[in-house]
This record gives structure tokens, sequence and C-alpha cells, in this order.
């Protein structure tokens, strides 16, 4: 069986947004070293600071037990299978490209999780002192995705856009 080219093109996505997403977490634990350091101001709106976030989206179903992390972590993988095998089957580029960043924060936040026994999240938005929660790339990720998935539902079939590949 061959993959279609946005299924190919879709698993090349969700690699390199793994990549990325592991590649800043392991910077800003062991380089920067971020948990040394607090709170970091890095724009007037951004800062960065290290959290252990042992639940999931927003810091909901907060796992404190060995079963409620490995209960996290056969979630991503059942999900992460879900999405991959949905990808192959996707015949619509937008929405393969959506999976694909499900996809690749799904894994990364999955790594952390057996790694770390928690997510890595490091980036905090405010507005004075107006925090929003703090996330990674990987949360930012699947975000983007879930938010062109609903665009691509919103949108129509493929054939009214003529997005394709």
């Amino acid at each position: 069986m061959t993959l279609a080219s946005p299924a190919r093109r879709a698993y090349a996505l969700a690699i390199v947004v793994f990549v990325l997403d592991q590649a800043l977490k392991l910077w800003a634990l062991f380089v920067f070293d971020l948990a040394a350091k607090g709170r970091v101001a890095v724009a007037p709106l951004f800062d960065l600071v290290l959290v252990w976030n042992t639940g999931v989206s927003y810091g909901l179903l907060q796992q404190d037990s060995d079963f409620g992390r490995w209960a996290l972590v056969a979630l991503h993988v059942v999900a992460s299978i879900a999405i991959t095998i949905w990808i192959a089957r996707e015949k619509d580029a937008l929405s393969a490209w959506a999976l694909a960043l499900i996809l690749g924060g799904a894994v990364g936040n999955g790594v952390d999780r057996v790694a770390y026994g928690a997510v890595v999240d490091y980036a905090l938005l405010h507005w004075g002192e107006v925090t929003w929660y703090v996330f990674n790339l990987a949360d930012a990720a699947i975000v983007a995705g879930v938010l062109l998935l609903l665009y691509g539902a919103l949108r129509g079939s493929k054939g009214a856009t003529g997005v394709t590949s």
C-alpha cells in the first residue's frame, strides 16, 4: 500500500512538530535551565516559566498517581494510533495537515509524560497581571490543528475551494 501525497506530507509535518517540540523542551530544561531561572520576561506579553503539567489541556484532570500518569500515556497512544490511521485515509490536504499538527503535538506531550511523569510547559502569555495558562509548542500545534479541522468542516467539501494538496 502506498501512501497518498497528503499523507506523506502530513507524516513529515508531524515529525517536524515533534522534533521542534522536543528540541525546545530539552533546551528549556537542560541548556537554558529554566527551572533555576524562574519566570523570565521575553517580551511585553510573553514570559518563559517552567510548569510540570500532570493533567491535560488547561491543567484539567491532574494526575498525582502512577495509575493516572500511565492512563494518560495510554490515552496518548490510542489517540495517536487513531490519528495516524485517519491521516492515511484522509484525501483532503488541509485536514491531513491539521491532523499532523495534532499528532506531532500529542506524541511530543506523550513522550514527556513517559520521560518525566508530566508534560513540560514553558510559554506564558499575559497582559499585565492577567495570565493565560502555561503551554508549549505541542499544545500550540494541537490547538492550531483543531482550529484547522474546524475550518475545514465549516468550509465544506474540498472541491468547493480547490484545495487538493
